[in-house]
């Protein structure tokens, strides 16, 4: 049976933070989600004008899996339930 906490979807936020260069996080986004450029560059810059994006949805083991690849690239990233 599924729970409310498996029913709503997770998702991945990446925080703008002042050490990462904007064409790194632009690779980040490319060479793991496998996003487009231009998809990437969207959420780069919604990172950096916004100071964060939502850059994956999904069940809280998908988005564990996530931040953690993020912080791996050293990047700033947290999930929350949406």
């Amino acid at each position: 049976m599924e729970t409310l906490e498996n029913a709503s979807p997770w998702v991945t936020i990446v925080w703008d933070d002042p050490v990462n260069l904007m064409s790194y996080v632009t690779y980040v986004f490319q060479e793991y989600f496998k996003y487009p450029l231009e998809k990437a560059e969207e959420l780069m810059l919604r990172v950096h004008h916004e100071g964060k994006a939502v850059v994956s949805t999904g069940n809280r083991e998908a988005m564990e899996r996530d931040v953690l690849a993020m912080q791996a690239y050293n990047l700033w990233a947290t999930m929350e339930q949406s």
